[in-house]
């Protein structure tokens, strides 16, 4: 990565090779792929009480861990997966949010067997456009919005866990429902204009 790129002042990620192409590369990036984009609301869920950067060194022992993310292999996993999980060093191991992740597939199927598309449904909130901020300073950013707390109500409704507010918007801000890298960072630019 150049040392000459201003970048968005996330605590921890200057000189942190992995982290500064997570945000140059994918951050704020805007996701359409249904798996994909429930590949990240499950990786969020992970991250609860967690530092991003934790979740994010681990990432690609979650997807060996959870078949590549698919949905459809996830929501076989028995008693056994639900074992080896627990026991895997390569990913966050909780009780909960493996249980959560199990049964967020289900969950994602179901509504995919109902005729409702998960990318669709998610981007319905927003419109099908990123939302555009021009935050200057972190301080500026929010934990959450209403439209974050709606969109949990609804993910919750369904049955989904760890969506609440706060890692709803942290999942927004990644899958680029919200534009909020900084005005003054090198990614605000092109991400506004993959938004367009």
């Amino acid at each position: 990565m150049s040392d000459n790129l201003i970048r968005c002042s996330w605590r921890g990620m200057a000189g942190d090779p992995l982290y500064e192409a997570y945000h140059d590369q994918d951050w704020g990036v805007p996701e359409r792929d249904p798996e994909a984009l429930w590949e990240k609301l499950v990786l969020d869920g992970f991250q609860a009480g967690l530092a991003w950067i934790t979740i994010l060194r681990k990432r690609e022992g979650f997807r060996a861990a959870f078949a590549g993310f698919d949905p459809e292999v996830v929501a076989r996993f028995g008693e056994a997966d639900r074992a080896r999980l627990l026991a895997d060093a390569g990913i966050v191991r909780s009780a909960a949010k493996i249980d959560a992740a199990i049964s967020s597939a289900r969950i994602y199927l179901d509504m995919r067997e109902a005729g409702v598309d998960f990318s669709d449904f998610l981007w319905g909130f927003t419109g099908g456009r990123p939302i555009q901020t021009f935050a200057e300073g972190l301080q500026d950013v929010p934990a959450e919005t209403p439209l974050s707390r709606e969109i949990s109500a609804a993910l919750r409704a369904r049955g989904f866990r760890f969506v609440g507010p706060v890692i709803v918007y942290a999942f927004m801000q990644a899958v680029g429902m919200v534009n909020d890298h900084l005005v003054t960072c090198h990614r605000h630019g092109p991400v506004l204009e993959m938004g367009r």
